[in-house]
Formats: C-alpha cells, sequence, structure tokens
C-alpha cells in the first residue's frame, strides 16, 4: 500500500505525490460531483443550493506547481494507493479532533485512526455502516417509501392481466382459479426491501444491535412494512435497484440511502477498491461537520437556517427575492447576532466572506456579526470595525457601533490520548460559548 497524507486547508508541492501518481492523475482538478459519479461517497450528499459544499469543489486543485486542498476531509485510494486528508489540528498520528466532530454530530464510535487497521477496505467499510442510521433517519422523514410493484395471482378474484401461459401451466385442468399480475402500489417494494436487507446485515455485526438502536422506531417500521423479506433473495434485490434508481427530486433522501446500502451490500461480493481501474473512498465536508458542531453548542441562543435541509429560509427582499441561509441568527431580537460558521484559518475568511455577512447584518438590522472558526491554542480573535467616509474625502473613520468579530474556538493539539482531548476542548468549549450567554 502506496500511503500519502495531507492536511486540509493547506497546499503542498506536486513532487511530494509522485509516488501516488496514478490516484493523483484521476482525482486532480475533478470536481465532488464528478468524483461521486466515479464511486467515491461524499457526506452530506451533494445539494445544488448549499454553500459550503459545492458540486465544483475539488480534493485537489492545481495552482502552478502544487496542489491546494479545501476543507474535505476523508480517504481515497486506485488500485494499491491510498491518499488520506486529515483536519489541520491533526497531531502525531491521530486526529482526535476529526474524530469528536464525528462523535458529536454523528455519534460515529471511535474508529478514525485511518492508517491504524491493516486492513484500510475494512475502515472504509466500518464507515459505511456508522453512516447508515443518520442516512435511514434523514429518508425516513419523508415516510415509508412506496412504489407501484408488480404481484402475481392465481386465484378466483380476477384484478388485473390474465397471465396465459401461466394459468395454462398452472390451472390445467381448470378447477376455477385463474392465473393474473396486478400493480399495486405499496411499501413493500425493491428498495425498502434493499433497506430490510441492510439492516438485517448490520445486525449480525458485533456492533450492530448498538449502532441500530438510534433508529430503533425507523428500524421497526421498515420491518414491519417488509413482509415479503426473504435473506436468499438479497442479490436479487441488489441488482433490482441497480437497475432501478430513485429518480424524484423528492426523494432525494432515498436515493442517498439506497447508494448507501448498495455500498455495504456489495461489499462481501465485491470487495471494494477491487479491480484496477477504480476509484473508491470516502468524503466528509469539513465545513458541514462544523457548523453543526457549532449548532450543538449555541444552538439555545441561536436560530440555525439549514439550506441542505431546505429549513428557515430567509428572503433579502421584498416579493420572495434573494433567498439566504445565514449560518446563525440570534434569537435576542433587541441585540440581533449575526454568527457564519467558517472552517478556515483565520487569515483565509477575507472579502467575499466580509460581504456576505454585512449583508446580512444589514438586512436583520444587527450592529454585531461573528465568525466562528476553529483555530490553534496561542492565536487570538480579531475584532473589525465596519469603516464611513471616503478617502477621496478624507474622512475615512470607523463605526464605533459596526463591527464584525472572527471568533476561534481553540482545539488542543497536543493530547495524549482522545479521553485528554475530550476533557480540554470541553473547557475551551465552556469559554467560547460563555460570550453568547450574557
Amino acid at each position: 500500500m502506496k500511503l500519502f497524507k495531507i492536511k486540509d486547508n493547506s497546499q503542498q508541492k506536486k513532487d511530494a505525490f509522485s509516488h501516488i501518481r496514478n490516484l493523483t492523475g484521476k482525482i486532480a482538478d475533478k470536481t465532488l460531483k464528478q468524483l461521486e459519479r466515479e464511486g467515491v461517497f461524499v457526506f452530506p450528499e451533494i445539494v445544488k443550493d448549499a454553500e459550503d459544499i459545492t458540486q465544483d469543489q475539488m480534493i485537489l486543485q492545481s495552482v502552478n506547481d502544487t496542489y491546494r486542498f479545501g476543507n474535505v476531509m476523508g480517504f481515497i485510494g486506485y488500485g494499491d494507493e491510498r491518499l488520506i486528508i486529515e483536519s489541520r489540528f491533526c497531531g502525531e498520528g491521530e486526529d482526535y479532533f476529526f474524530q469528536y466532530l464525528l462523535d458529536k454530530v454523528l455519534e460515529f464510535p471511535s474508529i478514525v485512526n485511518l492508517e491504524s487497521d491493516a486492513n484500510q477496505d475494512n475502515r472504509l467499510f466500518n464507515f459505511l455502516l456508522f453512516l447508515f442510521p443518520y442516512y435511514l433517519k434523514a429518508a425516513m422523514r419523508k415516510g415509508l417509501f412506496k412504489n407501484y410493484i408488480c404481484h402475481r395471482y392465481n386465484d378466483e378474484n380476477v384484478k388485473g392481466t390474465i397471465d396465459v401461459a401461466r394459468h395454462i401451466a398452472k390451472n390445467t385442468p381448470f378447477v376455477g382459479n385463474v392465473a393474473y399480475s396486478q400493480r399495486e402500489f405499496s411499501y413493500d417494494n425493491s428498495l425498502m426491501e434493499l433497506v430490510r436487507h441492510t439492516i438485517e446485515f448490520i445486525k449480525r455485526k458485533p456492533y450492530g444491535n448498538k449502532l441500530l438502536i438510534k433508529v430503533k422506531d425507523e428500524v421497526k417500521c421498515v420491518i414491519d412494512a417488509t413482509s415479503r423479506y426473504e435473506p436468499y433473495d438479497r442479490q436479487k434485490i441488489i441488482d433490482q435497484n441497480k437497475k432501478n434508481t430513485i429518480r424524484h427530486a423528492y426523494f432525494r433522501e432515498y436515493l442517498a440511502l439506497q447508494r448507501l446500502c448498495l455500498l455495504i451490500l456489495r461489499h462481501q461480493k465485491h470487495q471494494i477498491g477491487t479491480g484496477a481501474r477504480q476509484i473508491y473512498g470516502i468524503l466528509f465536508d469539513g465545513a458541514w461537520l462544523w457548523e453543526e458542531y457549532i449548532n450543538s453548542l449555541i444552538g439555545d441562543v441561536f436560530y440555525h437556517p439549514m439550506n441542505k435541509g431546505g429549513k428557515g429560509a430567509q428572503r433579502l427582499f421584498d416579493g420572495n427575492i434573494g433567498l439566504i441561509y445565514p449560518d446563525f441568527i440570534s434569537r435576542n431580537s433587541e441585540r440581533r447576532i449575526i454568527a457564519d460558521a467558517k472552517y478556515k484559518p483565520i487569515d483565509n475568511i477575507g472579502n467575499r466572506d466580509y460581504l456576505q455577512v454585512l449583508a446580512y447584518m444589514f438586512r436583520f438590522d444587527a450592529k454585531t456579526g461573528y465568525y466562528l472558526y476553529p483555530e490553534a491554542v496561542g492565536t487570538d480573535s480579531k475584532k473589525l470595525w465596519m469603516n464611513r467616509g471616503l478617502t477621496y474625502e478624507a474622512n475615512v473613520m470607523p463605526h464605533d457601533d459596526i463591527s464584525v468579530i472572527k471568533y476561534g474556538l481553540k482545539i488542543p493539539m497536543d493530547a495524549q490520548d482522545y479521553s485528554e482531548f475530550i476533557t480540554r476542548i470541553k473547557v475551551q468549549e465552556q469559554e467560547f460559548i460563555s460570550i453568547f450567554s450574557v
């Protein structure tokens, strides 16, 4: 295995990637949407109007003689070459911060040491399994998936199309029954059967029941709906779902669940990453994880519109024009604050970010805006006062009541183990949220 590690939001010379040149040749300057079509699993699923993770975002972007990396974390492989993308707060041989984000947002077990497992494909497979409860819950918010299926009957209550060949074979001599087929709108369809097979597969894992207990109500609904489930039908169900993917935009959550179930169930027969031409891997959007983590800290004092979920949409202008999703809007209407979660180094928060937050502040009559970002211990936050006046008139001076603040949560980087990291970051979290509690 040829292994190379990089950190998010950094850049390196292209020469450093020479021993994984086949992999870099496959992924360099390709968008996440392109990689997703080639077999890489991207979390969360790409939504066309999402701001933080877009179809045009790249893992490796060529800039002259260097590659630049964005907010994505995870790992990706091609043949025997593997690229691991760690958080920039990763220490020696560990990535406690990435592990902590997955634990807080997705309730992942501690499996994030990406190179500790002798079989890297098993590591990737575990990630897919632990994502299943999240995707099942998201899909089931739309209710059980219902679809037309064709049932075959042989009785005296003819309601559909008579199947002549089957009727002759089964009902000669004639005793009153007729063989016929009928299309019925049913919950027990190939997609729900696929989900059921995945549930039964996970149950047999040592940690399976513990994993599924998080979605016990959803699991019960699936089991109750799939009365035709038979273990030996698995391959037939897989083939049906490969041929008939979900197409309706309303059920995009079910499309993501369908894709995940297929990856999980096909793992045993076709090991992930086999085949000389196959790109494989799983990538996590660090910006989305960071935003959801921040919401877990300050959600009781801020509204949290969510563009990926389409919740809490706001408009810039009258007439339902100018769709916007500010990350956080304070619940205190007398001292309104706008906050924007940025999974960027402080120096990378620049002009476009300023314009966005200032537009939100103007829209919601807020005097103060915050950029909430992760920072290393020892880095200071920065307060910027809004200017007024013109250089042409030599009267530029700062407002004394309008400001934006780059406010960082300090991430411990030298913890001896994960338990120590949790203890230390809890202290930093309390300090971080204290300014919003007054």
